[in-house]
């Protein structure tokens, strides 16, 4: 199978590969030189070898009429519309000789590139975060989309990294400067879609897509194909071995109809990266097919135990919040206990979803309080530092940082940030008009939203105050959050990290409204208990006696016997403990 995209055979000429089943002739016109061009070489690929070196900017000519970027660019400076530009991507020097850590060591934290100015603001906020006791930062899509500023969702040319946010050589820099902080990196890859603005596959590659299938976003992407198949896994394997990356997030899998596709892509990556080296690779699927978690991928998020922790601190139940509004503390429990909620069991819509998990064991399972999707999603980008009591929200922080699941910060959390996180991007003219009102359309169906009046308050995605209105400023924080993360991290760190593998569920009951006794052991035989309050109301409860009270989050002093109100109290008991005594 070819290599998509320019590779650099010297430092004078490199090879080009393009795939283009619908093309009459391709060639390649570099800088401003005569076009050189590219010879069928089976099975609807072009292909030849061009002077050029390192620094030199190219596009494709097909059919001698439409020019277009390589949809395997490695770098676009002037944007998506803009020549490709070769790179070696064996030109950074790495300065630690870094093997990752192993997963049950994973404490993530979701950033996004442009609201922290860049690589090079993130490596400036390196240090802080790593404090803190994160170990991984995850980062939202950096494949190169249209304009200046976009989530990252709409990109259009995956191999490309964003030019706004820095070079190829700023990005291998920052991925340096977190290993020798500490940290894993982990890059958000989207498998399911290309952009609506500047994707030209249509045009000579109509074979990528299957018109049969479509996705929110149009025709399906046709994984069924090889050269399509190799695309995406060519990609995966330039950030985990050009990039130096240390694990993938792959978005929306549930869009992707080859589950096949997924396993062939985890075996690929876990053949060729060298032993002796940790990787990590985690799904966001719908589907919540469990057997994935077996074949190749560390874990999945949990959108499960999200939605059922929102429900219990904030009271909502339109949109998706509708499957977990009759008994969240039910579902919460089950999460806690078997990873999903849904194994199977028929949705609002009446479709059954998801696999049985009880089986895994807890780190195959990301939970989180906030990512960029619950928070971005909202009309107004508000987080929960808005919508729930502090003390709530406190309890649920406990909950989620010591738990053996594999726990997932948004950027923010950790100083306990009220600004907000909104949809943004930077689309224009008839794009911009259909973005802005379909963005205000989907809030229609929900009763705040009713009226076309309060929909036009909305913000317009495209707006430069949009983007900066979304920036970190840490003007407005809950106070004494960031301490209250550093100390739960802290206990995590020596009580639960180091005991996580082999360790599994033993059971979580309901004991109230929003009440619940949740118990996993330990791999050294000890067992983790977490009581956890999210009601207005003290609960009655028999705390554990004689165990190591590791964390407490109730400001007054309460007997055994009661579990003050939205409390979370986190113990540590022997391995021959009874949970009758």
């Amino acid at each position: 199978m070819h290599r998509h995209g320019a590779q650099l055979m010297d430092a004078t000429s490199a090879r080009f590969a393009l795939w283009a089943p619908d093309a009459r002739s391709v060639s390649v016109v570099i800088q401003d030189k005569p076009a050189v061009e590219l010879l069928p070489d089976g099975e609807g690929w072009f292909t030849g070898i061009a002077p050029c070196q390192a620094g030199d900017l190219y596009h494709y000519l097909i059919n001698g009429e439409l020019q277009v970027a390589d949809p395997a660019s490695r770098y676009q400076p002037q944007g998506v519309h803009g020549p490709s530009q070769v790179i070696n991507p064996n030109a950074y020097t790495w300065r630690h000789a870094w093997q990752g850590r192993p997963w049950h060591e994973a404490v993530i934290q979701e950033l996004h590139v442009g609201l922290l100015d860049g690589y090079a603001g993130i490596s400036q906020a390196l240090p802080r975060i790593a404090q803190v006791g994160v170990t991984a930062i995850e980062l939202m899509p950096l494949g190169q989309f249209p304009g200046e500023r976009n989530w990252g969702y709409d990109g259009v040319l995956p191999f490309a990294p964003q030019h706004t946010y820095g070079t190829p050589e700023a990005l291998c820099q920052m991925v340096d400067e977190a290993h020798g902080n500490g940290l894993m990196v982990m890059v958000d890859v989207v498998y399911n879609h290309f952009g609506p603005d500047g994707n030209y596959l249509h045009q000579y590659a109509s074979a990528f897509f299957r018109e049969d299938r479509q996705t929110p976003w149009g025709a399906a992407i046709d994984f069924r194909r090889a050269e399509v198949r190799e695309f995406f896994i060519q990609n995966a394997l330039m950030w985990l071995c050009d990039y130096r990356c240390d694990g993938l997030r792959l978005d929306a899998v549930h869009a992707i109809d080859q589950p096949d596709f997924l396993v062939e892509l985890a075996q690929r990556v876990r053949a060729t990266v060298e032993p002796g080296r940790q990787v990590w690779l985690v799904l966001e699927n719908e589907h919540n097919q469990a057997a994935l978690l077996e074949q190749g991928f560390d874990a999945q998020w949990n959108d499960d135990g999200h939605n059922a922790l929102h429900v219990l601190l904030t009271g909502e139940t339109e949109g998706y919040y509708a499957d977990y509004k009759d008994r969240p503390i039910e579902q919460l429990a089950r999460c806690l206990a078997e990873g999903f909620v849904f194994q199977g069991e028929p949705n609002r819509h009446g479709n059954p979803r998801g696999e049985p998990s009880a089986h895994l064991p807890p780190s195959a399972f990301v939970l989180f309080l906030q990512n960029h999707d619950q928070v971005g999603n909202r009309a107004f980008g508000e987080r929960l530092s808005r919508l729930c009591p502090p003390q709530a929200l406190r309890a649920a922080s406990a909950l989620l940082l010591l738990s053996p699941m594999i726990p997932l910060l948004f950027m923010g959390d950790d100083e306990g940030s009220r600004e907000p996180f909104l949809f943004f991007t930077d689309f224009h003219d008839e794009l911009a008009d259909a973005v802005r009102e379909g963005r205000r359309g989907e809030f229609a169906h929900f009763d705040a939203f009713a009226d076309p009046a309060k929909r036009a308050q909305i913000p317009d995605p495209n707006a430069a105050s949009t983007f900066a209105s979304s920036r970190l400023g840490h003007k407005e924080v809950l106070a004494g959050w960031h301490g209250l993360y550093q100390q739960l991290l802290d206990l995590r760190r020596r009580h639960v990290i180091p005991h996580l593998p082999g360790s599994r569920a033993l059971g979580c009951e309901v004991i109230g409204n929003k009440a619940l006794t949740a118990r996993w052991q330990l791999g050294d035989g000890r067992q983790l208990r977490i009581d956890l309050n999210l009601d207005e109301q003290p609960q009655p409860v028999q705390l554990p006696a004689g165990a190591l009270r590791l964390y407490d989050t109730s400001d007054n002093a309460h007997p055994d016997s009661t579990l003050a109100a939205h409390s979370c109290v986190v113990s540590l008991l022997p391995p021959n403990w009874s949970h009758h005594e």
